[in-house]
């Protein structure tokens, strides 16, 4: 269905575009360039933050497991009876 309708458009536009003046054609080719840098530098922007976003949940998955680790050495330590230290070590 978008195919169709996206053929539709482009079909239109072209009719358009070849009754237009030539000054209208070039006008009309610079908004679709313009469009098109738009559309690319957003997409860019987009895809930084979603790196971003990846690497702050990296940081946090490292700062759980981290603290998931203080947390079983902890737990070692009592059951062990020994320094958290030594539990870690082990």
């Amino acid at each position: 269905m978008r195919k169709i309708a996206l053929v539709a458009a482009a079909s239109a536009a072209a009719l358009s575009l070849a009754a237009c003046s030539e000054a209208t054609e070039d006008s009309a080719g610079e908004t679709v360039d313009s469009a098109a840098a738009d559309t690319e530098a957003n997409m860019e922007a987009a895809g930084n933050t979603m790196e971003e976003g990846a690497a702050e949940m990296e940081a946090g998955a490292d700062e759980m497991a981290a603290d998931a680790d203080a947390a079983a050495a902890e737990v070692e330590a009592d059951v062990q009876d020994e320094t958290t230290a030594e539990a870690q070590a082990d």
